[in-house]
């Protein structure tokens, strides 16, 4: 999935609207994908067009009990990764980049 920034926000200073950006994970129907600095944080959904509309076909779906919608690969599939992954634990560091770099790569083939 690539979405791409509706309109520049002094909010969000860390994403460009002359960018692509792949969807890593979605959580309650907004995107956690990496910004400009390379930080993977969570954006709200509306501030994006979308650009390709695929995910990937290895992601778990979920329905919240308000019916918000969560997607994320399977290795990121735990609660707690993303606190682990910013307190640097190593390995929730390495799983990351690891699907990151796979994400990304199969996003520009």
């Amino acid at each position: 999935m690539i979405v791409k920034l509706r309109t520049k926000s002094e909010q969000y200073p860390d994403l460009s609207p002359d960018e692509e950006y792949v969807v890593i994970r979605i959580e309650a129907d907004d995107f956690r994908l990496l910004n400009d600095y390379g930080r993977p944080y969570l954006y709200p959904h509306d501030l994006f067009s979308m650009i390709d509309p695929r995910e990937p076909v290895d992601w778990i779906h979920e329905l919240g009990e308000d019916g918000e919608r969560y997607a994320y690969p399977p290795l990121l599939n735990y609660a707690g990764f993303f606190e682990d992954f910013f307190d640097a634990r190593q390995e929730a560091v390495a799983t990351f980049w690891h699907v990151v770099n796979q994400r990304l790569a199969m996003a520009t083939a």
